[in-house]
């Protein structure tokens, strides 16, 4: 995929696949490419927003203290400054906290559409607002809920349906069930990838927009397969399965006196315990489960993927209630 001359059946399905990517997201012709996860495509989505307005000289944007660690990442890489706003009860960003951090130098803002952690989508349409009041770029964070959210029953404003949204991480190798690594990154408009682009005078191209030199075209068919077989239909039918799961998992946590940080949004789970390390420890030692942790609440964290079931479910809840209850 470095260079599409040589590789002329692949690119072409990349294009496809970025066709069907933007139609879900509400712009069929959106412009962009299949990365190799969240990672690089919000590194390229912040250093886009760099590259519009390269006469600043100390830049910064503007996240959501929940936001992704990779933003520490472009901060490192870059020497752009990531300044992280509170978060509300509710753990979605303080929109006044975003307001109160913007200034001359600030080149764009972050809006998290599931937080990594909670699962939390921000206020996005009125971080939207500000930033087409503020003339900024807007970049919304859909790693893992851009595969969930448009098959909720309840239904969410995240990607380029609102406005002031300028660029959208998506992830096919998480819910989108397709092979590792397979991100995804699209533009509205074509200026932006553009902003991107570096000389390659030696390949079949002129330039290169991309992040890593050699792509693998795997990622690219692998998921236009998946998307091809499933469809809406399909990826509609998993996000509900995955739904029920988590609605019983909270359900039956509930039944032995844990409640959720916050009610799911989508398919992760926060169970507000007391002493979490010291119950993820107990869930490993004496049962073997892998769980993770939040940082701020600190909580037993669950992603409920398709590749699990109600007894899975049942017993992990079965598990859980031993430890947690146990003299």
């Amino acid at each position: 995929m470095g260079d599409p001359g040589l590789f002329q059946g692949t690119f072409e399905l990349e294009e496809q696949v970025m066709e069907m990517l933007g139609a879900m997201l509400h712009l069929p012709y959106a412009c962009g490419y299949i990365s190799t996860g969240g990672t690089e495509s919000n590194i390229q989505a912040v250093r886009a927003m760099r590259n519009r307005n390269r006469s600043i000289i100390h830049p910064n944007i503007v996240v959501p203290d929940s936001a992704h660690f990779s933003f520490d990442k472009v901060g490192d890489l870059s020497g752009i400054d990531i300044r992280r706003a509170t978060l509300s009860d509710n753990l979605q960003v303080d929109t006044d906290a975003v307001n109160s951090l913007i200034d001359t130098n600030t080149v764009g803002l972050v809006g998290i559409a599931g937080t990594t952690e909670f699962g939390q989508v921000d206020p996005l349409e009125t971080l939207s607002d500000i930033a087409i009041e503020n003339g900024l770029p807007f970049h919304v964070d859909a790693a893992f809920g851009g595969f969930v959210l448009p098959f909720l029953k309840n239904k969410y404003k995240f990607d380029f349906e609102i406005a002031g949204v300028s660029s959208v991480t998506i992830d096919p190798h998480k819910m989108g069930l397709s092979t590792i690594p397979s991100g995804g990154l699209l533009f509205r408009h074509s200026l932006d990838l553009d902003n991107l682009a570096v000389k390659t005078p030696y390949l079949t191209i002129s330039s290169q927009y991309s992040l890593t030199g050699t792509r693998s075209g795997a990622a690219v068919v692998s998921t236009y397969a998946v998307m091809r077989h499933l469809g809406r239909k399909g990826y509609g039918t998993i996000v509900q399965r995955c739904m029920d799961m988590t609605d019983r998992l909270v359900a039956g946590a509930r039944n032995i006196g844990i409640q959720p940080v916050i009610e799911p949004v989508m398919n992760i789970v926060a169970l507000d315990v007391e002493s979490p390390t010291e119950i993820q420890s107990r869930l490993y030692e004496d049962f073997g489960w892998r769980v993770s942790l939040t940082r701020n609440p600190q909580a037993l964290r669950l992603v409920i993927m398709p590749h699990l079931d109600n007894e899975i479910i049942d017993m992990f809840l079965a598990n859980l209630d031993t430890v947690v209850n146990r003299s």
